[in-house]
């Protein structure tokens, strides 16, 4: 009797937030979340973290250099909602107080191997003048009270916002048993990432 196939395919993801550049700030810190569909879930890892603070790189740069690592493990059985990474970055404002300094998303690479991606951030605008003052004066920029509404569309179009700065994220991607589910994602099933840090212990 032939052995059933698999039923599920299962997404790899390991790397790092590994720098930002914000020209005007410094002192910043970044949070990470995951956003994904419904017939995702996670298998292993961690969904969310939140960095160190870091000041500014003494080289011409002045790169925000962060190194936080990324590890998570999804299971599915389509494609559909394939995970986004959600990135917020905070810093003090003049009065001391952690106001947001940029909001950004990116897909997870849908190709196995190691990817590079900078992703544009940008913040919230308040509506008029006498907003804008008041939200300076009371230490209470505009934010998302739920950062991930920035991996969806409902909504976005009334929002007015500035852009403001890039963050860099490094990406190891391992697929397993996608091609024997029907899905071609380019190379040969379960590739690992190519570079110096590829996962370990990962199943065959």
């Amino acid at each position: 009797m032939a052995a059933a196939g698999p039923s599920v395919f299962l997404l790899m993801v390991n790397g790092q937030v590994e720098s930002a550049q914000f020209p005007e700030y410094d002192e910043l810190y970044c949070k990470y979340c995951f956003v994904y569909g419904q017939d995702w879930a996670p298998t292993a890892g961690l969904e969310e973290g939140i960095s160190q603070i870091t000041s500014k790189s003494q080289d011409v740069r002045r790169a925000l250099v962060w190194n936080f690592p990324i590890d998570v493990t999804f299971k599915s059985t389509n494609p559909y909602g394939w995970p986004q990474i959600v990135l917020s970055v905070y810093g003090p404002d003049v009065f001391g107080n952690d106001v947001v300094r940029g909001y950004g998303a990116v897909h997870v690479p849908f190709s196995p191997g190691r990817h590079k991606r900078t992703i544009p951030m940008f913040v919230p605008e308040s509506t008029s003048k006498l907003q804008k003052f008041t939200s300076w004066f009371m230490g209470r920029r505009p934010e998302y009270t739920d950062p991930k509404v920035v991996a969806q569309g409902e909504g976005r179009e009334v929002t007015r916002v500035r852009s403001q700065g890039f963050v860099t994220l490094l990406f190891n991607v391992v697929t397993k048993d996608m091609r024997k589910l029907g899905y071609d994602t380019g190379p040969p099933d379960t590739q690992r990432a190519s570079g110096p840090s590829p996962p370990q212990g990962l199943p065959q």
